[in-house]
Parts: structure tokens; C-alpha cells; sequence
């Protein structure tokens, strides 16, 4: 892949705010923190949207979520939870996220999506035609491997998790004991002779 970045570089970022929070949770038992999400997808560019798509609760206690994405910056587009006869429910944004994206094309350079969803593959087929670079940051390992392949740079979360959720600490392997030291004490002499 090769990707161009420069200071000048004018970037749309649209997250797929369930789709990061639920690779999170069951990846990571964890919450997502958009905002270094934001910070990394951009780098030393010029932002000029980030919109995170998210659905309404039924119980409403997102507020305080939504506070924080605007404290960084974050636009929100919001869309209720579709509850059919039957209990059936539906929250998507798919259709929504595609239909920005389109519309910014033309007054960006680059988009990045933070999704790992193979849904957007056709949307990044028609992004690029446009002559837009199209990138992803998302956790890898929940990644759809053709939305990987198809842009012009992936940026996997994966690979430093603790930067992107919070309160997240890797787990610290336990140091394997020194097997010959622990002989040499309880034998009283030098393993090299047993």
C-alpha cells in the first residue's frame, strides 16, 4: 500500500462507532477511546469532519458518552433503534456513514474509516475512483481481510491496544524461574556437573 500524508492533507474521519465498540468488548473486554482514535487516524493533518455514527439505547444513558466525543472534537450523528413486531431490533448506519462519505469526497483529500467492515468494500472501490485515498483503523483481528486489502492504508489497533481502550493494561508475563538456580540451591551444587 502506498499511502501519502502530508500537513496540507485535508481528512474526513467517519467512525463506525458500534462496530469499534463491540470489537473492543469482545476483544478486549474493554471501551474504546475515540479520541486517541481521532489523534492517530489524522496524524499531523488537517481535520476537517470526524463524525461518529451511533444508535440511541433503549434506556438513553448515553449522554455522558456523547459529551465525551464532542469534548474531542467528535460530531455525532444519532438514529434510534428500530424494534420490529416480534422484538426484533435493527441499528445500522451503514447507508448513512456511505452516504457522507460520498458527500465529502470532493472536499477532502483522504477519508478514513474507522470500521472493520466488509460492507464498505464498494464504498472504498468508489471513493478511490473519485480520487480520494481511502484508509481504516479498526482492530485487525476483527477485520473484514478484503476491506484490509482494499485501501490505501490500514492502521491496526491491534498492534498497540493499550494506545486505543481504556483503562486497558497488557497482561505481564510471569518470568519462567531459572531452573538450574533453583537445582544449585536445593542440591547444593553446580548444575553444569549433573
Amino acid at each position: 500500500m502506498r499511502v501519502i500524508r502530508h500537513p496540507d492533507q485535508r481528512v474526513a474521519i467517519l467512525i463506525d462507532t458500534q462496530n469499534l465498540y463491540h470489537s473492543a468488548k469482545n476483544l478486549y473486554k474493554s471501551k474504546v477511546n475515540f479520541g486517541a482514535v481521532v489523534k492517530a487516524a489524522l496524524g499531523e493533518r488537517k481535520l476537517i469532519r470526524a463524525l461518529s455514527y451511533v444508535v440511541n439505547t433503549e434506556s438513553g444513558e448515553e449522554g455522558a458518552f456523547f459529551e465525551a466525543l464532542e469534548k474531542v472534537g467528535i460530531e455525532i450523528k444519532t438514529k434510534d433503534l428500530q424494534i420490529f413486531y416480534g422484538g426484533a431490533k435493527k441499528a445500522d448506519w451503514d447507508v448513512g456513514l456511505a452516504i457522507d462519505a460520498i458527500k465529502l469526497s470532493s472536499k477532502v483529500d483522504s477519508i478514513v474509516l474507522a470500521t472493520g467492515d466488509g460492507d464498505f468494500i464498494p464504498l472504498v472501490e468508489f471513493l478511490k475512483c473519485q480520487g480520494c485515498q481511502v484508509e481504516v483503523i479498526t482492530f485487525g483481528r476483527s477485520a473484514s481481510q478484503k476491506l484490509k486489502e482494499s485501501v490505501d492504508d490500514f492502521i491496526d489497533m491491534d498492534e498497540n491496544p493499550q494506545e486505543f481502550l481504556i483503562g486497558f493494561k497488557t497482561k505481564t508475563t510471569k518470568r519462567k524461574p531459572n531452573l538450574r538456580k533453583q537445582i544449585k540451591k536445593v542440591v547444593g551444587t553446580d548444575t553444569d556437573n549433573l
